[in-house]
């Protein structure tokens, strides 16, 4: 094959303008419809005070040992306790073999004192009942759902009832002593 051939056989299609018009154009049209469907797509965005409730510093130098405090983190309560020494004995002392949903209190907890969940039911996500009095905290000495009666013990483990799972954990770090982030 001689020289003359091998460049005809590699030329450049001719490309008309019609064929040019039509991809510019459709080019166009792409653009314009992104830029037109963008405030649309930024409008799910959430917005600056559900940014601004994502996150809540909390204080907690104010409460007292075996004290109870309840927070709302995104329209959800989250109890926050200050566990006594006896509590996370107790909670550490548990045979996790009998339990609905196994979990050790070091993984639920951050710093053994504190100990921060949800306070829905994990069953059908019912307000738990905050026991105060020795006489109705129960046998695990936890809460207890008054819908289903699932009862959790005092690292918020499901203890009885329906429910499968324990209670949930926000995301949360403590930055400095007794001061919390929640979100």
């Amino acid at each position: 094959m001689s020289d003359h051939e091998l460049a005809a056989k590699w030329e450049a299609p001719q490309v008309s303008k019609r064929d040019f018009l039509c991809k510019a154009t459709g080019l166009v049209v792409t653009v314009g419809g992104i830029a037109a469907l963008w405030p649309f797509i930024d409008s799910m965005n959430p917005s600056a005070d559900v940014i601004a409730a994502s996150k809540i510093y909390v204080d907690l130098r104010r409460v007292k040992v075996g004290e109870r405090k309840t927070v709302n983190w995104v329209i959800r309560p989250i109890l926050i306790i200050h566990r006594s020494s006896e509590e996370i004995a107790a909670a550490r002392k548990v045979d996790l073999a009998g339990l609905v949903h196994p979990q050790p209190d070091s993984a639920r907890v951050q710093r053994d004192e504190w100990l921060i969940v949800s306070n829905y039911c994990t069953y059908r996500g019912a307000l738990l009942v905050e026991l105060r009095s020795e006489d109705t905290r129960g046998d695990w000495e936890g809460w207890f759902c008054p819908v289903c009666t699932s009862r959790y013990d005092t690292s918020g483990r499901v203890r009885r009832g329906p429910a499968k799972r324990n209670l949930d954990i926000p995301p949360y770090e403590f930055i400095a002593d007794g001061i919390v982030i929640i979100g």
